[in-house]
């Protein structure tokens, strides 16, 4: 069965592996996840599982979501994300995912949103050069030429100060070193998107030949 679950990150920390090295991990709230819906290609255009996570309250419950979930008899989440798959025959409606979908060793892809930080200026945005610093020098930290000339407007795609962080990221190649399906807690090596509680979509490792395949 193709493996995926939506988690969110409690944070990080370190612990030793079995060679006794100290390796910084990310400890992740994997699940449980509920499936929601299945895509399929014939009727959709592609594959996908709808995997749904945390409780809802009746009460906030949209009509349109509410007919969705009565339709997949499952009781109302508060997350719904499509994770793709090559196959989804492995998944039924109304299926517990829970974290021991994955197994210690495994390689896994995690998608979440960056931290958000603000504006901020060309040499934190894109890593532009600062000017000199001497008194007699009136450029330090500006953004410097446009390079427009005759043409009297910025080109598209110039790299200036704005907006920084809270942008969808994938980090492929995690390994999974441990997994706690009794707290539903996954041990991922190294950092992953996002700050502390926020959402993560976690799913083996996407290669090329399966990417076209999708």
């Amino acid at each position: 069965m193709p493996k995926g679950i939506l988690g969110r990150k409690l944070g990080m920390t370190q612990v030793f592996d079995d060679d006794g090295h100290l390796v910084p991990v990310t400890v992740v709230e994997a699940g449980p996840c509920v499936v929601v819906e299945r895509r399929t290609r014939d009727k959709d255009g592609y594959t996908a599982v709808q995997l749904g996570l945390g409780e809802l309250p009746d009460r906030k419950v949209t009509k349109p979501l509410g007919g969705q979930f009565a339709r997949a008899k499952v009781s109302p989440v508060r997350i719904l994300r499509e994770i793709r798959v090559d196959d989804v025959s492995g998944y039924e409606v109304g299926q517990k995912v829970s974290a021991d979908v994955f197994e210690p060793g495994d390689t896994v892809s995690v998608t979440g949103r960056s931290k958000g930080k603000g504006f901020a200026g060309g040499i934190r945005r894109h890593g532009f050069k600062r000017g000199p610093m001497a008194h007699g020098s009136k450029y330090h930290r500006a953004p410097g030429s446009l390079a427009s000339r005759d043409a009297a407007r910025v080109f598209k795609g110039r790299k200036l100060p704005g907006h920084l962080g809270a942008e969808r990221v994938t980090v492929r190649g995690v390994k999974v070193l441990r997994v706690d399906p009794d707290k539903n807690l996954l041990i991922l090596k190294g950092a992953v998107p996002g700050p502390r509680g926020g959402l993560l979509a976690i799913r083996e490792i996407v290669t090329a030949r399966s990417r076209k395949r999708v």
